[in-house]
């Protein structure tokens, strides 16, 4: 059999692997490649396979960066199931639709400039048309149960405990007379989240491709509840507004479900809630209609107390772009939860454009920022940002949350992997950025003296039993443009490090003074940080 890796390679995004044995092709996922520019124009490069020969799509879950490039696969001539839970496939009926409303938006606003600039016109990635009839081949499967895919090749959906609805699988291959089990983690959820039932143990595996998004680190040892509540009381005392940048599906429904206790506890003031979203008001609802997938505190609360852990009396939805502008004139501090959850697009950039600049302002971010994105900017300190065309200072304060994020953090990974009992023949690390899952790949050597392997993008495994070799991929990830410019910036630090020598030697002969020396430096950063902020 063979794995290709063709997204989720080197970054957190575009989570897609296509598994072919035999006469068969499965796709596990199919998501949309999210953060800066370079990494979104992978959304529109042809896919690195024929979708007309895929046999089906196995989805772990509905985040549209495991989904969101369904609806262009089935119009490249994909026909075959989509198989995920009844939730996913609920919870896409929104999401899909919603995404490509806004690759149509995006499309009509680059054809107005373009049609200035005398540019061709573009064409959005789907329609909501495609999205509608791409959810005509979604086919909902249960829990636990397996599904035979064909006599050599089975499969079973397993709680993933990321999202409502999420899994990871299970799958057996049989080739000569020998079966193999590969395992793949989805987006592993932390323990303990509220609504969402833990993780489920898996103990034996061939082969798992295991995700890596907090590889390299725990998550804050403080409780993240006690610290949404001190930064609302905070925030409120100084008259401001808290701005949650929150994903419309898992976390949105997670930060009610604190808010509303904290709220009973009389751990925070009676002020509005307010949910910016459509998208996160319909996700709510989907939420609320299968309390059966909920954990067991959820479901007492819900059935035993009669007590909607979903709802607060202070929660407004704003559904309208009308209802959504009137909320920057609100006299009086208010949560306003909006997304999207890396602050890259959506409504939020409207209330982080009016919220950013006001020292009173409190934005909290309550999971992952991407490389490339806003959320990544403003955490790690930007005093400037440029939203919507218009340069705003960063005078609010910034938080981020790692605590509420839905990915298991190291610890958990570990724990996690610690129930395999025997030796898997690989394991491939997936899902994260360098700087964590190549330590991840390198602590699970050490630790369990596991075989790992941490894939390129478009690279391919060779499984034979449990004989594995790797196939290097004949594709770039990047955009030539971006590793022209990669390859300039290393010329140009190699040659600041031979600048600094020579100035720090000038320094200690004193044929420099250093007051001279800064004056110039600044007058260079000036002028560097000048050009930058007008592109």
């Amino acid at each position: 059999m063979r794995l290709s890796f063709l997204g989720a390679t080197g970054m957190v995004t575009g989570s897609s692997y296509l598994l072919e044995t035999g006469e068969q092709k499965y796709l596990i996922d199919c998501g949309m490649f999210q953060g800066s520019k370079a990494i979104t124009s992978l959304n529109n490069r042809p896919f690195l396979f024929d979708p007309a020969s895929v046999d089906g799509v196995l989805l772990t879950h509905s985040h549209i960066d495991h989904s969101g490039l369904l609806p262009k696969l089935c119009k490249a001539g994909f026909k075959g199931p989509i198989y995920c839970t009844k939730v996913t496939a609920e919870l896409c009926g929104i999401m899909l639709p919603d995404s490509a409303h806004i690759q149509q938006f995006d499309a009509e606003i680059a054809n107005r400039k373009g049609q200035r600039a005398g540019k061709k016109p573009v064409e959005p990635l789907y329609t909501v048309d495609d999205a509608c009839l791409c959810l005509q081949q979604f086919s909902s499967v249960w829990y636990n149960k397996e599904l035979e895919l064909s006599p050599e090749l089975k499969v079973k959906f397993r709680d993933a405990g990321h999202i409502l609805g999420s899994s990871m699988l299970e799958i057996w291959v049989t080739e000569n007379n020998q079966t193999s089990k590969i395992v793949f983690s989805g987006d592993l959820g932390q323990p303990n989240q509220p609504i969402i039932k833990d993780p489920t143990i898996i103990e034996a595996a061939d082969y798992v491709v295991v995700e890596s998004t907090y590889g390299n680190r725990s998550h804050a040892p403080e409780d993240p509840v006690e610290l949404l509540g001190q930064y609302v009381r905070e925030t409120v005392k100084k008259g401001g507004n808290v701005i949650i940048p929150a994903f419309a599906v898992g976390r949105t429904q997670t930060l009610l479900y604190h808010l509303h206790n904290l709220l009973e506890a009389g751990k925070i003031p009676d002020i509005p809630v307010i949910i910016d979203s459509p998208l996160a008001i319909s996700a709510t609802s989907v939420f609320t209609r299968n309390i059966q997938e909920y954990d067991q505190e959820a479901f007492q609360m819900m059935f035993e107390m009669h007590d909607n852990p979903l709802t607060l009396p202070q929660l407004r939805v704003t559904k309208t772009a009308e209802e959504s502008r009137e909320l920057n004139k609100l006299d009086q501090p208010a949560i306003i939860i909006s997304a999207s959850g890396m602050a890259d697009a959506g409504r939020i950039l409207h209330h982080l454009k009016h919220n950013l600049w006001r020292p009173e302002s409190t934005v909290l971010f309550a999971g992952y920022q991407a490389q490339g994105s806003l959320g990544r900017r403003l955490v790690e300190g930007a005093k400037k940002v440029k939203i919507m065309g218009e340069e705003i200072s960063v005078k609010a304060t910034i938080h981020n949350m790692e605590g509420f994020s839905a990915h298991a953090d190291q610890r958990q990974l570990l724990e996690w992997l610690e129930h395999i009992k025997e030796k898997p023949a690989n394991v491939f690390i997936v899902h994260g950025e360098p700087e964590m899952s190549e330590p991840f790949a390198r602590l699970l050597n050490e630790k369990f003296q596991w075989a790992t392997c941490v894939p390129k993008f478009g690279d391919t495994a060779v499984i034979n039993g449990r004989q594995c070799r790797m196939i290097a991929g004949e594709v770039e990830m990047y955009e030539p443009e971006l590793l022209q410019l990669r390859e300039y910036m290393a010329e140009v630090e190699h040659e600041l490090v031979g600048y600094r020598q020579r100035l720090e030697a000038m320094i200690v002969g004193k044929t420099l003074k250093w007051p001279d020396l800064m004056r110039r430096m600044d007058k260079i950063r000036t002028f560097v940080r000048k050009n930058l902020n007008g592109q």
